[in-house]
């Protein structure tokens, strides 16, 4: 943030709004093609008011989308390119084992996304992982190329980084109002910048955000209970800092999925969760009260005490984060339709920080007017009915 006896610079090649981890990679990549911009956002860094903070989130290979799949490989990269240029390991391998039942068809599509034909069944994923204990005739898909990103440890990564290149960062920056035209202005608490593009990616916020400019998205900020969770006997669970990441898929009992992370930001505990939450304003979020119904820890626990038994049934540990979901839980990235140098990212719905690198690339290709390097069918936010009544 620019001290405030510093001549305050008001005109930019771009402005970001937002700078969770898909902000700073989309102005990591303007900043990489010599643009000259600026990402604001609205809380003092870091925080843990939005999507973004913790220190783990799984990458993999696996996905049902093909899609999605298809960028992991470049995602990879990218990664491994921010690696190298911070000299700072941001990536664990530790494999995911993708559970669920037979024949399962987003099972099914996780095993061809990987090129695999081996399934393992309950006796040889427990000869494997200990710690995993399969239901009867269940099976499970292994991705060795899986692993836990150091989320934190990213984030500032990637904003080192396009600092580096010449980039502004300014947070405790709250945006008051966009006004668009050829010249973009957004006014903040602190100040007027102007910018021929503009790239919103304010995660649970955005929804607000694009209404300014006559766009109704279905985004749905959700509450998420992120649990961890304590081996009854140390050591005795299997569950320790080498064992891999896991998710679930097609489980009666937890139809939105319930994903885990090995022993990192607490020793000896294992992170579980269950890939839903509670409808929440994003204004209001931290002041839920604690003796609010909690239907996930139930849920959670039951898979807890059949999947994984030498855990604990009750979370040693919660914390919360936001989910901001789309309908389809796709991303939205695509351009408004009235207002063609406005960019909009949003709704990654749970799944999004993997890929943030890519989504970046092309939040950045869009703004620059360029042809994206993937195909972004499944990104439109045209998609969805009743966004456009008002943009028109």
């Amino acid at each position: 943030m620019a001290a405030p006896s510093q001549p305050q610079k008001s005109t930019y090649d771009a402005i970001v709004i937002g700078a969770g981890i898909q902000g700073s990679f989309t102005a990591y990549h303007l900043a990489q093609r010599h643009k000259d911009t600026l990402l604001l956002e609205q809380f003092l860094l870091p925080h843990s008011r939005g999507s973004s903070h913790g220190q783990s989130r799984i990458i993999r290979s696996a996905y049902p989308q093909e899609y999605y799949s298809r960028m992991m490989p470049d995602s990879f990269r990218l990664w491994q390119q921010l690696e190298t240029e911070t000299g700072t390991t941001l990536y664990r391998q530790t494999g995911l084992v993708v559970l669920g039942p037979p024949g399962e068809p987003e099972l099914e599509a996780c095993r061809r996304s990987l090129g695999v034909d081996e399934v393992l069944d309950s006796a040889a994923l427990a000869q494997r992982f200990p710690g995993f204990q399969l239901q009867p005739g269940q099976v499970a898909v292994l991705d060795s190329t899986a692993g836990v990103l150091f989320a934190d440890r990213a984030l500032r990564a990637v904003q080192e980084v396009f600092r580096r290149h010449g980039g502004t960062l300014r947070d405790g920056e709250k945006v008051l109002r966009i006004e668009p035209g050829a010249t973009v202005t957004v006014t903040t608490t602190a100040g007027v910048y102007k910018a021929p593009r503009l790239i919103i990616t304010a995660g649970a916020w955005t929804g607000a955000f694009v209404e300014q400019l006559g766009l109704h998205l279905p985004l749905q900020p959700l509450r998420i209970d992120v649990c961890y969770w304590r081996e009854k006997q140390p050591g005795s669970a299997g569950l320790g800092s080498v064992s891999p990441c896991f998710l679930t898929l097609g489980l009666s009992q937890a139809p939105h999925g319930i994903y885990g992370l090995p022993s990192i930001e607490y020793p000896g505990l294992m992170k579980v969760c269950h890939h839903h939450g509670s409808p929440t304003d994003p204004e209001k979020r931290d002041q839920a009260p604690s003796s609010a119904p909690r239907p996930d820890i139930a849920v959670l626990s039951s898979f807890i005490s059949s999947y994984l038994p030498g855990l604990e049934t009750q979370p040693a540990v919660m914390e919360t984060c936001l989910y901001t979901n789309t309908p389809d839980e796709d991303f939205i990235l695509d351009r408004h339709p009235k207002f063609s140098n406005i960019v909009i990212g949003a709704g990654f719905s749970g799944h999004g920080f993997k890929l943030a690198p890519v989504v970046g690339k092309l939040l950045c290709e869009l703004s620059l007017g360029e042809k994206p390097s993937y195909n972004m069918a499944h990104f439109a936010l045209t998609r969805f009915p009743g966004v456009l009544g008002a943009a028109q």
